[in-house]
């Protein structure tokens, strides 16, 4: 089956200040800012398959449709989710920004995905985990003060991204980083997303994240 992969994870999740109920507490905040990020996008449980939790982060597969081209998911949904993370952090005493802030990694990439009766697999799953799992994304999440740091596939990039489709712009766009899979090297460019993009209306944020 051929989906839009997007993954989320969460930074820090397992820091010793991040007790269980916490852990509980920014899970939840994460299902809600991406269902409002999704609604916002288009994308309801007709457009893709049913969301697969990976502890601290998310997978969803985007079924391919005309009315949800891939650019959405950088142009719409990323951007929203963005200025969610913005507010909410924002609602946060400075105090207990380590235990109760909220960061996130986030890859977009697309492929033939398989799917049995344990779940999704194949070698593009494998790689949108390896691009967010990246060290080096890791480290470009903590070296800078957006809430959110996405790494696109070349797939995505060379496809999408360097044609400047909807108002993308490519120059922010950077190959920062590369895995192995498979016996080959692919490259992952690193984009800090602006929340001001395409951002859902104020209330409707805050009613689904209060």
């Amino acid at each position: 089956m051929h989906r839009s992969i997007l993954a989320i994870d969460i930074e820090g999740s397992t820091a010793a200040v991040r007790t269980n109920p916490v852990r509980h507490e920014l899970r939840s905040c994460v299902y809600r800012m991406l269902a409002v990020a999704m609604s916002h996008t288009g994308i309801d449980g007709h457009r893709c398959d049913p969301l697969e939790d990976r502890g601290d982060g998310v997978l969803v597969l985007i079924h391919p449709v005309d009315e949800l081209p891939k650019t959405l998911l950088l142009t719409r949904l990323v951007p929203a989710l963005t200025r969610q993370l913005v507010e909410y952090n924002a609602s946060v005493p400075p105090a207990e920004l380590p235990r109760l802030g909220l960061r996130l990694r986030a890859v977009v990439h697309a492929g033939e995905v398989h799917r049995d009766e344990n779940g999704y697999f194949g070698e593009e799953v494998d790689l949108a985990c390896r691009l967010l799992d990246a060290q080096k994304l890791k480290r470009c999440l903590r070296s800078c003060a957006s809430p959110l740091v996405l790494v696109v596939s070349e797939d995505i990039y060379w496809g999408i991204v360097r044609h400047g489709y909807d108002g993308i712009c490519p120059a922010t766009y950077r190959p920062e980083l590369s895995v192995m899979l498979a016996g080959r090297r692919r490259r992952g460019f690193v984009h800090f997303p602006s929340a001001l993009q395409h951002s859902p209306p104020e209330a409707s944020i805050q009613n689904h994240v209060a």
